[in-house]
Parts: structure tokens; sequence; C-alpha cells
């Protein structure tokens, strides 16, 4: 009889984002009899979304306010770990982990952080002085990305992880199934993120300007909020595309949504391992991508999705305009794309994979 333990998690907050949906997959997916997981989160909203359908699988939430100082919190994060008494704490968000490294020490519990970006830009936004501290404790991290893992690994060794284990995200192949591509005019052209200056969305716009001058007909949807919303809406106007080009704000439906499109497009400068890209993948649906992050272990090029650099906006419009004029290609890639999915992506193997780093760093369940 397998012997029972308790993991306790930390997340930042339970939005609407790509890592809150790969804690969901962890949980939904994970033997929840044997691991006993509860979770803290950190900074605790109404906007929560995720909240409702965690506590519903049976998981214990501890909830940090946001007008608790940092102090304060990582006190009350101590406190509660030695009243779980978890084999183990596992940040799930960057900026928490030197507070799981702090909570467990004195204890017997292991803490296990996680880095779901590139790790120099993770730090940046935590600050000089939290990004050193989360980027070298807790000593064993999570990376999503191998990319990010090589640059890391690449980094001074000073503040760094000490240990730095790969687990690719997963999608749920059940919930995002493949569906019969349409070949209906005009082309719709599926774009998803936050409205936040790293994803880059003035290059898809300008894009759609060129597609749009020379005699292409398309429509883009843009899901997902951020403070750069009227900025992109300015953009939008002053190169004339408000007519192919409708910003949707936050949707809960993006499987139906995916279904209704022709491709994927996704313009970010970096990226870990983008949830939306496997999405689109799962759902049958061609992709067309910057390559950064780990987005070309997802995509290969010419066979599920095209893959262009960065700063090539020629080449972003070329792409574009094959999977706009030849939908025989959206089909073919996204089929490819399916299978790929359901071989490499499902969320068994991100499950197993995380667990084997569980007990690799430790921990005996």
């Amino acid at each position: 009889m397998n012997k029972t333990c308790r993991i306790l998690y930390v997340v930042g907050q339970l939005g609407c984002g790509g890592l809150e949906r790969q804690l969901y997959y962890l949980f939904e997916a994970m033997d929840r009899e044997r691991y006993h997981p509860e979770l803290v989160v950190w900074n605790s909203s109404e906007v929560d979304i995720y909240s409702a359908a965690i506590q519903a699988l049976g998981i214990r939430l501890h909830c940090f306010s946001s007008n608790n100082s940092r102090t304060e919190k990582v006190r009350a994060l101590r406190r509660l770990v030695r009243e779980v008494k978890p084999e183990l704490v596992h940040s799930f968000t960057f900026h928490t982990n030197f507070a799981a490294w702090w909570a467990v020490r004195g204890t017997r519990a292991l803490a296990v952080g996680a880095v779901r970006s590139d790790l120099a830009l993770a730090k940046r936004e935590s600050g000089p002085l939290l990004g050193r501290l989360c980027a070298r404790w807790p000593r064993q991290q999570i990376f999503n990305s191998q990319a990010a893992a090589d640059t890391a690994a690449r980094m001074s060794k000073l503040f760094v992880p000490c240990g730095l284990h790969l687990v690719r995200n997963a999608v749920d192949v059940q919930r995002f199934s493949y569906k019969p591509f349409l070949s209906s005019k005009p082309t719709r052209v599926l774009a998803v993120g936050s409205l936040v200056p790293i994803k880059r969305w003035e290059r898809l716009f300008r894009a759609a300007a060129l597609l749009k001058q020379t005699g292409h007909t398309f429509e883009i949807q843009l899901l997902g909020e951020g403070p750069l919303r009227y900025e992109l809406q300015q953009q939008i106007h002053a190169l004339g595309i408000f007519d192919c080009v409708r910003l949707l704000g936050y949707r809960s439906d993006v499987g139906e949504l995916m279904a209704a499109a022709h491709f994927l497009a996704h313009t970010s400068d970096s990226e870990g391992c983008p949830n939306v890209v496997a999405e689109a993948m799962a759902c049958g649906r061609a992709v067309v991508a910057t390559d950064t992050g780990d987005v070309s272990s997802l995509v290969e090029d010419g066979i599920t999705g095209f893959l262009v650099a960065c700063e090539d906006e020629m080449g972003l419009v070329e792409k574009m305009r094959i999977l706009i004029t030849a939908p025989d290609i959206c089909q073919r890639i996204g089929r490819a794309g399916r299978a790929k999915a359901e071989k490499e992506l499902g969320l068994e193997r991100f499950v197993r994979e995380t667990l084997a780093i569980y007990q690799k760093v430790g921990m005996r369940p």
C-alpha cells in the first residue's frame, strides 16, 4: 500500500493566466488521496477565478490578503508549514520562491521553487533584492522551458538554483479536443494573451496592416486584458485595421473560439512554454509564432506550425499570408499539431514528471 504524504503549494494568485491553469491541471490529474495537496494563495483577490474550481477538487485553500505585508505573510507561511507538516512545499510562482524556502527552515519539509519564464526577466520583474533571493532559494527549482534552464545554467552561479529541473507545460487534450477545420471566409486569426508590452501585439497589428494593403481578407480576434488596452486600440485605428481586428477582452470560452478560428498567431518577445500554443495544437489549429522560449519544442517549423524570428516582421507577414490563402496547409498542419499534442503534451506526462522531481530531491511518499 502506498504511503500518503502532504504537499503544500504556494501561488501568487489564481487569476486567468497560464500558470494558474497549469496548477489546476496538476491538481486535477494527480492522486489527491495519496498526496493531500493544500494551496496557499499569496495575494488573494476577488478575481481569483480558479479558486472555486480548485476547491471543488477537495483542496484546502489558505488565502493571504494583499493588504498584509510580505513579512507578515512569510511568518504566516512558516506557521502554516508547522501546522500542516507537509513533506514538501512547492512554490509555483517565482516571486514566492524565497518565502517557501524560508518557511521550511527548521523543519523536515523540503522546498522546491519555480521559474516559468526567462530567469533574467523573472528576476527583473521581482525587483533587485527579491529577484536574486528567489533565483537562489530554494536550491531546487522547476523550469517549464529548456531555453530558460539553459540560460540560467550560463548565468552567475551565485544567484541561480543549483538544481535545474525541466517539466514542460501540459494541455488537457480532452477539454481542448480536435475540432473539424472550417474553410469559411473571411479567414479568422486568433491571438490570446495579456495586453502587456512583452507580448508585442503591435507586431501582429503591423502585419495585419500590410496584409490588408495587399488585398487579403481576414479577421483577427485578440483575447486578453491588460494595461495596454487603450494604447492598442489607438494603434488599431492609426493603422486603419479597425474593421479587421477586434479586442475581445478576457474570455472563458477559448476552446470554442479556437474551434472557430483558422490559425493562431503568437508574437511574444519572451515565453516559457506558452499554454495557448499547445491549446491551439490540441484543437487541430495551425500556429505561427515567434521563436522564443520553448516555442520551438512545440512548433516544428513547417510541420505543426511556422516559426519566425522575433524581429522578422516580414517573415511573420509571409507565414500569415500562406495560412490565410491556403486552407489545405492550415488543415494539414493542424492535424499534425493535434497528433503531437496527444503524444507529448498530455496531463499524465505532466504529473508523472513533476512527481518524479519531488522524489528526486528527496520526498519519500
